[in-house]
């Protein structure tokens, strides 16, 4: 039977042969990072999809790895800085009740929403200021959300601290799901 014995000040651990004459390092995971706290916003940071501590990008964008599903996009609103924390979780409950089912990934740091994986109909980014979406169908919704892009079917939505409107918000997302979404 082997036996493990570990030093505290090492990361590995010294593994010995019952019978044997041979020693054998082996690597041992190091116990996760202790999360940050962000000075600017007196806030913890949690850890991204790999479990490394999330960096703030300018603008105080979270730092995610590419990932599928729901927990690389549950990593983004927990590492998403002061308020903006609440509005992003709040956006990602309103389009999981408004769109069952929805597909979820994160992509170059930022969160997209689909009805097939690979096909997005929407995404959102925080900002230094504000959180915005972009609905990448967004001149074929009623109305027309109000931030023109130079792209030519994009509209975006900025949402400062306390304006969100989750009424228009969700009939948007409902009438974007129902279009073709953006192969990305």
């Amino acid at each position: 039977m082997a036996k493990k014995t570990s030093k505290k000040s090492t990361d590995t651990v010294k593994k010995v042969v019952a019978k044997g004459t041979t020693t054998k390092k082996v690597a041992v995971k190091k116990a996760a990072a202790k999360p940050k706290v962000s000075r600017k916003t007196a806030i913890v940071l949690t850890t991204d999809s790999k479990g490394k501590p999330a960096k703030l990008l300018s603008g105080g964008n979270p730092q995610i790895a590419k990932g599928y599903g729901d927990a690389p996009v549950q990593a983004y609103i927990d590492a998403t800085p002061s308020w903006k924390q609440e509005v992003v979780r709040r956006l990602d409950e309103l389009i999981v009740e408004a769109v069952p089912g929805v597909y979820k990934a994160v992509k170059w740091n930022t969160p997209f929403y689909g009805i097939e994986e690979g096909v997005w109909f929407l995404g959102y980014h925080s900002m230094t200021k504000y959180v915005k979406v972009s609905f990448f169908r967004g001149t074929s919704l009623r109305p027309i959300p109000p931030g023109e892009s130079k792209q030519k079917e994009v509209r975006y939505l900025d949402i400062y601290e306390g304006q969100l409107d989750e009424a228009q918000f969700t009939a948007w997302v409902k009438q974007a799901a129902k279009l073709p979404g953006e192969k990305m």
